[in-house]
């Protein structure tokens, strides 16, 4: 099997440019190198992440084959712990350690227990590095990081062999999933029906499957496309599709909750219950809610960075989903203003329900373009909005809310809800009742129109998703009204894991992905007031979107200056630049810049994700920002 891979690898990397021929010769050679393999030996997980050929050639001259080559193989596999952020204005550590060990008693943890004593390097690495000179060694831990005591740490393992029971001649029942299905699976979720896309033949409720994964393949166009067609019967044999490409991407087996025909008939709900899982890791899901939020470890450090205090008012641009708006929120014990915007209407709901379940009150979200942060006209740094009854519908009712609707001349519409409010709607010319006029002319609103208006009007403004619900909107907020902001970019999210394929980015979207970075930053350093702070953060391994942004603030804006950082527990940044062979040059950081940085490596001793955190204060600012 292993020269067959090698040979697969061959054939993909001696032309890695022209994705034409990689499909062409490994079509050529496909039969050959399936027919020398032991098919016995497919099942397993050993996924090799796929890159766009420039952008690998640019992590290679970054960071060098040996240690790329290590950060490619880390963020295949997910963190071999799970972290937790205990919501010490509800509970304490102790108690929800306390929880956790019963929740695991009464599931009957053995092989979990188990678990913890095998052979995984990466398992007994993390150990060592959180538990310090601690003597916690159990299952479930207290980060023993000097500020970080209200963060739990509850450890998993993996990867482990998994026994398909593959017979000669008789492979196991299958299913293929989706890439980011089978990413959840790896991080400790179920396989649910809209993941799966497609399954041998003959399965039913309650078969034994083996769980594979459907990773993108290069196309004669250049591009990259799964290639399967949803429902396709899996026949066990060399002509199924993505038979070879699938060898190794094995993640675990699990029982089937429904037929084949249910799977491909119901559109939602638990297609296969897993039993058997590559990475074992607790899952949290729908448990302690309120209590506890399970956040990565460099993001529970961002909010600690910026050092909010209570009474301040923070802004969090780009908030969404709220785990660090409500971090903020929680280390200012509920005191001051924390101010979390997202340009997307259901996002702005997330931070919503996140900070209600975790019980905070001094979260305010609104729903506003970060690139549109700073308004001049702006009075006293207050949002420009009018919230007035008359004109905005305060009900923040859900998009099923029952409702009784009376047109009243042309004034208003008066929208009575099942809970016994009424609001006040205003008519619009697109919404109002259909008048001789518009008959005249040939043209009316419908009642089915009408109703659609009005649930639009109801749930708010939002996109054609929407899922219901209020968002306020903010028109922008007035220059130095801020005594800390933290900026924690959209990105290439290169740093997350686990991940399976990475072949979507190119060099030319790297690039774009900095230049937003530094017109999001331009927003953001206006904000700030003088003698404030300034956090930027992004989860990406890129170094143009880190410490290019980075060499870009220090060199437009004079007044701000590198902090250091606690806690510190990443790695210094990059120095220096990268010159590209179209002539692209990128500067990074200067030396005595590097230390005050953190850079987060997945292949580290504290198996994070990539991350990167900057800290500037800001000084005295002239009369041109």
């Amino acid at each position: 099997m292993k020269r067959g891979r090698v040979l697969v690898q061959v054939i993909k990397i001696s032309n890695p440019r022209s994705f034409s021929s990689q499909t062409s010769l490994h079509s050529h050679f496909h039969s050959q190198i399936v027919e020398k393999m032991d098919e016995s030996e497919r099942y397993c997980y050993n996924p090799i992440l796929r890159w766009n050929p420039q952008v690998e050639d640019y992590f290679n001259k970054v960071y060098g084959p040996e240690a790329f080559s290590r950060i490619s193989k880390a963020l295949t596999r997910p963190s071999c712990y799970s972290c937790i952020r205990v919501n010490t204005l509800r509970t304490t550590t102790e108690a929800i350690i306390e929880k956790i060990q019963e929740i695991q008693h009464e599931k009957g943890t053995k092989d979990y227990l188990k678990n913890l004593h095998t052979n995984d390097n990466t398992t007994v690495e993390i150990s060592e590095s959180l538990n310090g000179s601690t003597t916690d060694t159990g299952p479930v831990l207290k980060c023993p990081i000097p500020g970080l005591d209200y963060v739990v740490f509850v450890k998993g393992s993996g990867p482990h062999d998994i026994q398909y029971e593959y017979q000669q001649g008789r492979p196991p029942k299958e299913i293929i999933v989706s890439r980011k299905c089978a990413e959840a699976v790896l991080r400790g979720a179920q396989v649910y029906i809209p993941g799966i896309l497609a399954c041998s033949a003959h399965v039913e409720v309650g078969d034994k499957v083996a769980v594979s994964v459907g990773i993108e393949q290069p196309g004669r166009d250049g591009g990259w496309a799964i290639g399967i067609t949803r429902g396709i019967v899996l026949q066990g044999l060399k002509t199924d599709p993505q038979y070879l490409e699938r060898e190794g991407l094995y993640i675990g087996q699990g029982i089937t909750t429904m037929s084949r025909a249910g799977i491909f008939r119901d559109l939602s709900g638990l297609g296969v219950d897993m039993t058997e899982r590559v990475f074992r890791l607790t899952s949290f899901n729908e448990l302690l809610k309120g209590d506890i939020f399970l956040q990565n470890l460099p993001s529970i450090i961002t909010a600690h960075v910026l050092d909010p205090q209570q009474g301040e008012r923070i802004l969090d641009m780009c908030a969404a989903p709220g785990g660090k708006t409500t971090a903020i929120a929680s280390l200012m014990k509920d005191k001051g203003q924390v101010i979390a915007v997202d340009r997307s209407h259901n996002k702005v709901l997330e931070i919503h329900n996140l900070a209600a379940e975790l019980g905070l009150n001094s979260i305010r979200a609104f729903k506003l373009d970060a690139l549109k942060s700073v308004n001049t006209n702006v009075l006293n740094g207050s949002v420009m909005q009018d919230l007035s009854e008359d004109k905005v519908c305060q009900t923040n009712q859900a998009a099923d809310s029952a409702c009784v609707v009376n047109i009243n001349s042309s004034s208003s519409i008066v929208v009575e809800l099942k809970t016994d409010t009424t609001a006040v709607l205003p008519v619009s010319e697109e919404v109002s009742a259909p008048s001789d006029d518009k008959f005249e002319k040939g043209r009316y609103t419908s009642k089915h129109e009408l109703r659609k208006q009005i649930r639009r009007l109801k749930n708010g403004p939002g996109r054609n998703q929407a899922t219901g619900g209020r968002v306020d909107k903010c028109e922008g907020f007035a220059p130095n009204s801020f005594d800390r902001v933290l900026l924690d970019a959209p990105c290439s999210a290169l740093g997350l894991r686990p991940r399976l394929f990475a072949g979507e980015e190119t060099v030319e979207s790297l690039r774009k992905h900095g230049k937003y970075q530094k017109r999001m930053f331009d927003q953001a350093v206006q904000l700030v007031r003088p003698g404030g702070v300034l956090v930027y953060s992004t989860c990406t391994i890129n170094p143009g979107e880190n410490e290019g942004v980075v060499r870009y603030a220090l060199d437009t804006y004079k007044f701000l200056s590198l902090a250091p950082q606690h806690p510190r527990i990443g790695g210094p940044g990059l120095v220096g630049h990268e010159e590209s062979s179209d002539g692209h040059l990128q500067e990074w950081l200067r030396p005595g810049e590097a230390d005050l940085v953190q850079r987060f490596d997945p292949s580290g001793p504290y198996d994070t994700i990539g991350f990167f955190i900057a800290k500037f204060n800001v000084g005295p600012k002239d009369n041109t920002i």
